[in-house]
């Protein structure tokens, strides 16, 4: 009896103490917390191009809820709306939305600039039946690759011949249809 007496008030201490540590921030109009948009960091400007050659150079402001486009010489605000998933700015005449780095750019409604990563995805088979499923951005020059429950992220070096991906831990080779990851050292796949 002492020990359910026992458990029972350090459980409702616990609850209590969470309850009166817990973050008490009110959701702006935008749908952000004041907290989040202050500690998240802006990103530096990058440049995206489509595929008729123009350019998109985007500076996101989280503080200020707002992005800033330069499009054919021309700098454009837009503030931020409630995306489902991905980004969503506007203003009156402008709207972009996007998810990574494929965006659209509308003006008055009408699509004027577009732009999707090179995305290429395979997989291959080692001789146990084990599949490494693998997708490459080519426009960023990453491979994201799946052996059994890991998700692995890597980004390109430069090869001698055929490919040559790695981070801290991992590194994958291939040349043609035949591919090489190795974790620490040791080879994990082999096709």
């Amino acid at each position: 009896m002492k020990n359910i007496i026992l458990v029972s008030s350090l459980c409702f201490t616990s609850i209590f103490v969470a309850c009166n540590h817990a973050p008490k921030t009110k959701p702006s109009s935008e749908g952000i917390s004041k907290e989040k948009s202050e500690t998240k960091e802006d990103l530096a400007p990058y440049t995206l191009t489509d595929n008729e050659g123009k350019t998109l150079t985007i500076e996101f402001n989280h503080k200020r809820d707002q992005v800033s486009l330069n499009f054919n010489g021309e700098n454009i605000i837009l503030r931020i709306e409630k995306p489902a998933s991905g980004i969503w700015y506007k203003n009156d005449l402008y709207e972009l939305r996007g998810k990574g780095n494929d965006v659209e750019l509308t003006k008055e409604g009408k699509v004027i600039f577009t732009h999707n990563d090179e995305i290429i995805t395979a997989e291959a088979k080692d001789k146990s039946g084990q599949t490494l499923y693998m997708e490459f951005n080519n426009t960023v020059r990453t491979a994201t690759l799946t052996l059994g429950e890991e998700t692995i992220e890597l980004v390109d070096q430069k090869p001698a011949s055929g490919m040559w991906y790695k981070n801290d831990h991992y590194e994958f080779r291939g040349k043609g249809e035949k591919v090489e990851l190795s974790k620490d050292g040791k080879i994990i796949f082999q096709n």
